[in-house]
């Protein structure tokens, strides 16, 4: 058994480490309301754009926008991948990338050549563990993010497919549920599939007046739709975040407490024996006397 000096040592350590995940758990319970209202607050812009996005898809059929054209063979595809800048927060971060895993190994099987967008610092780094192509990335995005950011790494991806070098995009994020369920989510981003711009259902029907014309209107529409998307992901992915890493604190410091409670009774035990051994040489050495 080791000594009482020594698990006074572990104790005060395990109480130092419970204060520091302690902090961290109510931090993050705080960011967490804030990004849970700022996915909320993303959600309205998103499903507007959406609206008119679909309104103006379904007006024009003379025109199809490369974003809704479906292409036959798939030859080479984009991964846009949206992680965490920090760890701590349970198995967040290893589930997205076990599915990105996952489909990059059936993709590499059908002969499909992949390159990558990196959002977080941890998916940056996995991509270039694994050697995969990453083409943009962006990292410390912050608690709150800005569009300015994400526009440039995502139009690579953008362009790409525009200029036929990729014929499929695909999405990879975490989606928030509430806070003690987030999902990983590996969806189709690129083409634009009949579930995404699925009209609302109404009763009657209109025609649109363009200005310029209705093919720059729905080239910028689409651009602004798919933007948000990309947006709505990282909303999501840092709800998640702070989510995760408010339960993984708190499974810490509940640990912490365990562990303080069996370092306590070994302490005692110990102490105890201590006690007992002292009283029996001295009782010993009386009865010598």
């Amino acid at each position: 058994m080791a000594g009482s000096k020594e698990i006074r040592t572990k104790i005060k350590s395990v109480q130092n480490t419970r204060k520091i995940t302690k902090a961290m758990e109510m931090v993050a319970a705080s960011k967490m309301r804030k990004a849970q209202d700022r996915m909320r607050h993303a959600r309205p812009y998103a499903d507007k754009v959406r609206n008119i996005a679909a309104h103006l898809a379904q007006a024009n059929p003379e025109y199809r926008h490369p974003y809704l054209v479906t292409r036959e063979t798939v030859k080479a595809a984009g991964v846009i991948v949206v992680t965490t800048d920090k760890g701590l927060c349970g198995g967040m971060n290893t589930n997205v990338l076990r599915a990105v895993t996952n489909r990059l190994r059936d993709l590499e099987k059908s002969g499909v050549a992949v390159q990558a967008t990196a959002i977080g610092n941890k998916g940056f780094g996995f991509l270039s563990r694994i050697g995969a192509k990453v083409v943009s990335h962006v990292t410390q995005l912050g608690d709150t993010p800005h569009l300015e950011k994400l526009i440039g790494p995502i139009k690579v991806q953008l362009d790409a497919y525009e200029r036929g070098e990729i014929d499929v995009v695909y999405l990879a994020y975490t989606r928030f549920i509430n806070t003690m369920k987030q999902e990983p989510v590996l969806e189709q981003l690129l083409p634009l599939s009949a579930d995404r711009l699925q009209e609302e259902s109404r009763d009657y029907s209109w025609d649109y007046i363009y200005e310029p014309d209705a093919q720059s209107v729905l080239d910028e529409l689409l651009l602004r739709y798919i933007e948000s998307i990309v947006y709505q992901a990282l909303a999501e992915n840092m709800a998640s975040e702070q989510s995760a890493r408010m339960v993984a604190m708190k499974a810490a410091s509940d640990n912490a407490k365990k562990v303080i409670d069996d370092l306590q009774l070994s302490y005692n035990k110990a102490r105890q024996a201590a006690i007992t051994k002292e009283l029996s040489e001295i009782v010993g050495g009386a009865a010598a006397v």
